[in-house]
């Protein structure tokens, strides 16, 4: 996971809680809402100036702004905002728990949430889940998954990850040896070393356990993957090596299936755009061009429309 940050939306200069609150209180107050008003603000706060926000507007009405906004919005409009007024841990668990309930699991978001986070990413997670739920999210989890899959999604929640020990040359090259010896140089495959390098090495060492793979084997470990491994444990760890290698271009790759063919993943879209918008929505929009030569906001603005678009686009920032 590369540790350079290229957020869209940094906060703003000089920011005033109870003003924006007050702002906000205007916009949703008497006949028709101010929607202009609600996304030129709500789109240019960081999470912590809206937590702050939020903070005000019940300090200020005794009136919970969420609740407010839920009443005066609808539609996918409603859920840019929505998921922008969370935390972003507490945004995450809920998705996870919507994927998770009813009928049939949505692997997909578990991999696209749990896959790409680091250690302390992951820990919020779970202390959040269980204080929403109740209930700890690796047992949840358990109960909607199985094999090799869930092994491995344990693994990470559980928090395997050793992202201490620093970056060990030799080390690396005795695993690379390892997923060799599991995949390619064996019949059939040991899923079980694949999961344990990849769910307990921090994401540097991890670069270097794939650069030593390709030197070793003369393919690259994704290649392996998708020749040695199928089903959702392939997605599950081709996702860990994409976003250990670019894991902007992995989320390029993930918003361009959200919008290809009959229909969008608005979903996918609302919570890739607004849970990566403080962190690297900015490479992201960069990788979106490289590979695809359009711009993100272009591809958006074709599947989108109404508020709901000038919400997405707001924070894709400058073009």
């Amino acid at each position: 996971m590369s540790p350079l940050r290229e957020p869209t939306v940094v906060g703003v200069p000089n920011f005033n809680a109870s003003e924006d609150a007050a702002t906000l209180r205007a916009a949703m107050k008497g006949l028709g809402t101010d929607e202009e008003a609600i996304i030129a603000i709500l789109t240019t706060r960081s999470n912590a100036q809206r937590q702050a926000i939020s903070q005000a507007f019940t300090h200020e009405y005794g009136r919970d702004i969420i609740e407010d906004l839920k009443s005066e919005l609808g539609g996918h409009f409603e859920d840019v905002i929505v998921a922008l007024m969370m935390p972003p841990a507490e945004y995450l668990c809920r998705e996870l728990h919507h994927c998770m309930e009813g009928l049939g699991t949505e692997e997909e978001v578990l991999v696209e949430i749990l896959c790409t986070r680091t250690k302390p990413e992951i820990a919020d997670i779970v202390d959040t889940y269980e204080r929403l739920y109740n209930r700890p999210l690796a047992e949840h989890m358990c109960s909607e998954t199985s094999g090799d899959f869930r092994r491995l999604l344990t693994l990470i929640v559980t928090g395997a990850r050793d992202e201490e020990a620093g970056v060990d040359p030799a080390r690396a090259a005795e695993a690379a040896q390892q997923l060799y010896d599991a995949g390619e140089a064996k019949w059939g495959t040991d899923e079980e070393i694949f999961n344990k390098i990849l769910a307990h090495e921090s994401f540097a060492q991890l670069r270097l356990i794939f650069e030593e793979y390709k030197n070793l084997s003369g393919r690259t470990i994704e290649q392996a993957i998708k020749a040695e491994i199928d089903g959702e444990l392939k997605d599950a760890l081709s996702a860990i090596v994409e976003c250990v290698e670019n894991a902007a271009a992995w989320f390029a790759q993930r918003l361009r299936t959200a919008m290809q063919g009959a229909g969008t993943e608005d979903k996918t879209l609302v919570r890739i755009i607004t849970s990566r918008a403080e962190i690297d929505l900015a490479a992201i929009k960069r990788e979106y061009e490289r590979l695809y030569d359009k711009t993100l906001e272009s591809d958006i603005s074709g599947e989108t429309s109404g508020d709901y678009k000038r919400a997405l686009v707001a924070l894709l920032g400058p073009a």
